[in-house]
């Protein structure tokens, strides 16, 4: 595995590594909900982050992680793949660069708030709704320096 700078090639790819890895760990959204997100996740929140990729030799993209500055804002690894570290090693690799790094992990997915407690994060603070003031609350966690 390989982790590289992610491109604008790689969007559609990522799309669809983001939307099979919330169908497969998102239980609390309904269809709608995730539906409702495609487009700004395409059109604004891809554009928006650092993105590094995890590829295979083939230059497949295997999972991703966005960031903003030390706030990792997304990390999506293919469901068929969850479980070989990918996650893991893309972590590694942005914290190689960082001081500190902060996440929010919707606190119904325990799969999520259980591999970022798993990596040493700590939890600093909820809120109810998330960041669209939708009612999925929000974990705040950190990793200490």
């Amino acid at each position: 595995m390989i982790i590289r700078q992610g491109i604008a090639a790689d969007h559609p790819l990522l799309l669809d590594i983001w939307l099979r890895a919330v169908r497969a760990t998102h239980h609390f959204l309904q269809p709608a909900d995730i539906e409702a997100l495609i487009v700004p996740l395409r059109d604004s929140y891809l554009p928006a982050v650092e993105l590094m990729v995890a590829i295979d030799t083939k230059d497949t993209p295997l999972g991703f992680i966005g960031l903003s500055d030390d706030h990792v804002e997304m990390l999506f690894v293919d469901p068929d793949l969850h479980g070989q570290g990918i996650g893991r090693a893309l972590l590694d690799h942005v914290r190689a660069s960082r001081q500190a790094l902060s996440v929010d992990v919707n606190e119904q997915n325990p799969q999520a708030v259980g591999f970022y407690l798993h990596y040493g994060f700590i939890q600093t603070g909820r809120s109810p709704l998330d960041g669209e003031g939708r009612p999925f609350p929000l974990l705040h966690m950190s990793l200490p320096g």
